[in-house]
């Protein structure tokens, strides 16, 4: 026979499970304005043009998908300060995932949505980035190193992300190869490389043996690549942080035009 004090614990288990998820309510809006889009996108589509007899949907039609994945870092100091960021609706800013330094992955919105993660940015034609895009935020204020078990986390999301979508291996970028003038993440520490090794970007081949022709153009060259050069300093500095991890210097040196020279026939 259960006592009083057996009631009571079980009320408060129930009130626990009921408040342990403190995102509770941003959920619930969340789950309110997909299935507002989900409403919208089941409507057949009457406009000035419809007409009930000559009206023909199309059976070839699909989701729009992604076709580029940028990598950031949150530029905070923790997870639950970037969750809280991307849950206040004043902020105007979210990401399909944020990735923690203990490598906890967080998916924060459908990835055929629209995140709010690019911003004013481009990569070679392409000018709006967030119609295109997944955003992957780490969690880093901008200085760290990034912890094994947040790569190996982001690595898997990468590796899901480019067969279901089937993402070209050029298109993992960083943000401030989209916004050089604006942003700086990732990070000099972010590590490109072993990224390009397991198919998510390309990376240059031993420059040792190679001569960059005398009529090489390498501002052309940074534009080949997707980098915008309206802003020939930035570019160069974004191109460096990326390839070269070190951004002190806006200036192309011989080794530097090496590097450019081989990913632009990569790039072509």
């Amino acid at each position: 026979m259960r006592t009083k004090t057996d009631f009571l614990f079980i009320l408060v288990l129930i009130i626990t499970s009921c408040s342990s998820n403190k995102y509770a309510a941003t959920n619930r809006i969340y789950k309110k304005q997909a299935k507002a889009f989900a409403k919208e996108i089941r409507k057949i589509p009457k406009d000035n043009y419809y007409n009930s007899k000559t009206w023909a949907g199309t059976t070839n039609f699909g989701m729009r998908k992604p076709d580029f994945i940028i990598i950031h870092h949150t530029a905070e100091n923790s997870c639950p300060q970037t969750l809280l960021t991307f849950t206040l609706p004043q902020t105007q800013v979210s990401a399909h995932y944020v990735i923690c330094k203990d490598g906890t992955v967080h998916h924060m919105l459908n990835d055929y949505l629209r995140a709010w993660q690019a911003g004013v940015s481009s990569w070679g034609n392409n000018k709006d980035i967030n119609s295109c895009s997944i955003g992957i935020e780490l969690d880093n204020n901008g200085y760290e190193p990034f912890p094994a078990a947040q790569i190996n986390s982001l690595l898997t999301v990468l590796d899901t992300l480019k067969t279901k979508y089937h993402i070209p291996t050029a298109n993992f970028i960083g943000h401030s190869d989209i916004a050089p003038t604006r942003k700086k993440d990732p990070n000099v520490n972010f590590p490109w490389q072993l990224l390009a090794q397991n198919g998510y970007g390309l990376w240059y081949d031993d420059t040792t043996m190679i001569t960059v022709p005398k009529d090489f153009n390498d501002l052309q060259a940074l534009r080949i690549i997707g980098y915008s050069i309206n802003d020939t300093s930035t570019a160069i500095v974004a191109f460096k942080r990326h390839f070269e991890t070190q951004d002190s210097s806006a200036i192309l040196t011989e080794p530097d035009k090496k590097i450019l020279y081989d990913l632009m026939e990569k790039y072509q």
